[in-house]
């Protein structure tokens, strides 16, 4: 029987079924890399699906950014609804790292904002590796940062089963153990409840509790709640207790560690006061001493991780547990964009040790904490058994070590690739401008790229005051809100959106008939050859789709660009003829992930991705009324209800401010959604 099952409205067609026959069949005589180069729109995801339902081994699909992950954890959930598809990627909807600036001498302490959904989801992830074969997890880059030991997350699982000897308050230090809290009177995500011979545990990755029973020493009976509405949902013979963290450990293994680190403090302390650096061997000496009290008493501390290779017992140089470790060793990895991903993956563990010696030379950390660290790119290479690349553009490192690249060069859309034009640089945003009002009059949006953040903002504010409705999208909004913009592009509040970078790689807009290129002759990393490519793809996906590049010159880039544009249009006008296909833009059903939905960020324009930003749970009218007649049959009862607890709490902050018309717009909107 097949690991995975694959539901879907429609079949390979194209070259779709050529491309899944090879990379199979690549798979099968072990074939350690592949490459799938296939144009924007070719229907790439469909085909990796197509080979993970006949691939009965576990899927980590990794992903450049974390826009992307969404949009394919959406769609492979859509594919896989039966499997596990899990959502791992970084928590932290602000984050700045712990550094030192010797110059200043300015400390900088590490201060972050985690969202508790994501949270789940990463929980989610690690727990459903732990537990099943059939997995799928879409990550980000983050990946390939540290986690605990999976053995050590694996063996603080709690086991229950009906009629199993054991005590209620042996549950509750068990529970304690794995960094639950008690809380009896408004118990969330990782928190316990106890009453009377009765124990309510409320999992961090799931939105349900379970209530452990107990007759004297003994567990009568384990039930399964809804944690919105407290229903029964299922009786279970037996249950698994996941930690709420992926750093936990048993309590004699934070004994055994301490003696290590306090040998490493001793040694280092005695450095710094050989060479009279005494303010450094203070400092390290009280800030170690601290947090060895945290752990002993709670059993963890900020910055735990700083100190894993002693917790883990490791050595020095080896390499850190990661999300890679959770499976099997037999799994296969996909590399989205790859041309993007590899160079991202090559590069964390050079800056993440530079900034990391300059904390450990001035007494800021052990220098053990060097050993916190993301996998060096061959690390991950070790990994890398069954691989498969996935590009518009590879880049020179897939070129090098496929031993097959399977192409896929015809949309079965019949859609051809964009028209491309050169206009000059004068008035080029004038020119730009009249563009996008010819596309507003057409019905159909418009991407506009720029070279500099300040050139996108400004850019927007002008056409803003012309009368455009147009928004900016670059690294300083979080991700969740660079959904929402794309989204709102998507369903028309918007005629345009500009951006930098942001806007090429995999992202699926089949409204976009129109992309403008500024500056295109201005030769670099923006507009090298590949970043053209990918960022015209944006348009491939409409029958009308044009591309407008402003340069006084044709530079080689450029020229790449338009080379390739005309030699896949004649591939697929030959496809057409043959198969007597009328080009039509491509008409996908929305599917949004819950992050997406209960994660809202501010109102548009604001600068998001800062400290302490707010974030809003409620859609106004037309994007409830929309998203409830067309998104809301793709989720689950627990997903829905998780939407419903966030408007709730919602409605409560609205009602305490005295926003009473919000407060009921939101119980509105509750009352449709319990309905």
């Amino acid at each position: 029987m097949a690991l995975f099952k694959l539901k879907a409205e429609y079949a390979p067609a194209g070259d779709q079924e050529q491309a899944i026959k090879k990379l199979v069949d690549g798979l099968a005589n072990h074939q350690r890399f592949q490459t799938l180069q296939g144009v924007t729109g070719s229907g790439k995801t469909f085909t990796l699906a197509n080979v993970i339902s006949q691939v009965d081994k576990p899927v980590l699909i990794i992903s450049h950014n974390k826009t992307l992950a969404a949009q394919l954890y959406s769609e492979f959930k859509a594919f896989f609804p039966e499997n596990a598809v899990e959502y791992f990627i970084s928590y932290y909807d602000y984050y700045l790292p712990e550094s030192y600036i010797p110059q200043t001498d300015t400390y900088i302490a590490k201060d972050a904002s985690i969202n508790e959904n994501i949270e789940k989801l990463r929980l989610s992830a690690s727990s459903s590796l732990t537990e099943r074969k059939d997995c799928i997890v879409v990550a980000s880059v983050s990946s390939i940062y540290g986690l605990g030991s999976p053995e050590d997350y694996a063996n603080m699982c709690i086991n229950l089963a009906v009629n199993q000897e054991c005590s209620r308050d042996e549950l509750l230090l068990k529970l304690v153990n794995i960094q639950y809290s008690r809380n009896d009177t408004a118990p969330t995500m990782g928190d316990f409840r106890v009453r009377g011979d009765s124990v309510d545990i409320f999992e961090p990755q799931r939105e349900e509790f379970i209530r452990v029973s107990f007759w004297g020493d003994e567990i009568e009976s384990l039930e399964r709640y809804n944690n919105i509405n407290g229903r029964l949902k299922n009786y279970a013979d037996k249950v698994t207790i996941f930690p709420c963290k992926h750093f936990v450990l048993p309590q004699e293994r934070i004994a055994e560690a301490e003696s290590a680190i306090r040998a490493e403090l001793k040694e280092r302390v005695q450095f710094f006061e050989e060479r009279g650096m005494l303010v450094e061997a203070q400092r390290l000496y009280q800030r170690v001493n601290y947090d060895l009290e945290m752990m002993r008493e709670i059993g963890y501390c900020s910055g735990i991780e700083n100190y894993s290779m002693h917790l883990a017992k490791r050595q020095i140089g080896s390499r850190p547990y990661t999300l890679f470790d959770f499976f099997d060793n037999d799994f296969l990895i996909l590399i989205d964009e790859s041309h993007v991903t590899l160079p991202q993956l090559n590069a964390m563990y050079k800056a993440d040790q530079c900034r990391k010696t300059t904390l450990i030379e001035h007494g800021f950390r052990l220098p053990s904490a060097l050993e916190n660290r993301p996998m060096k790119f061959e690390e991950i290479e070790k990994f890398m058994q069954n691989t498969i690349f996935v590009s518009a553009t590879p880049g020179d490192f897939e070129k090098s070590h496929s031993s097959q690249i399977v192409k896929q060069l015809i949309r079965p859309t019949g859609l051809l690739d964009p028209l491309i034009e050169v206009r000059p640089l004068a008035n080029q945003v004038d020119d730009c401008i009249g563009a996008i009002r010819e596309a507003v009059a057409n019905k159909e949006r418009t991407i506009v790229t720029t070279l500099t953040k300040k050139g996108a903002e400004r850019l927007s504010d002008y056409l803003n005051e012309l009368g455009i409705r147009v928004s900016y999208l670059h690294s300083e909004m979080d991700a969740i809100e660079r959904v929402r913009v794309l989204t709102k592009l998507k369903n028309g509040d918007f005629d345009c959106v500009i951006g930098i970078n942001l806007l090429r790689e995999g992202i699926d807009l089949p409204e976009v008939a129109l992309v403008a290129i500024l500056d295109a002759d201005k030769e670099g990393f923006l507009r090298s050859g590949r970043a053209l490519i990918q960022v015209a793809g944006r348009a491939a996906r409409n029958a009308n789709g044009r591309v407008i590049l402003y340069g006084d010159v044709i530079t080689p880039s450029m020229n790449e660009l338009i080379t390739s544009s005309n030699a896949n249009r004649k591939i697929q006008m030959e496809y057409n003829a043959k198969h007597h296909i009328t080009p039509k833009t491509i008409v996908k059903k929305e599917r949004l992930t819950i992050s997406e939905i209960v994660s809202l960020s501010s109102p548009d324009g604001q600068k998001n991705g800062r400290k302490n930003a707010k974030k809003s749970a409620i859609l106004d009218e037309k994007e409830f009324k929309f998203w409830s007649q067309n998104f809301s049959d793709d989720l689950k009862e627990e997903e829905i209800a998780d939407i419903i607890r966030n408007l709730e709490q919602e409605m409560y902050d609205a009602a305490e401010k005295l926003e009473f018309e919000r407060a009921a717009d939101l119980r509105d909107q509750i009352k449709k959604l319990q309905r």
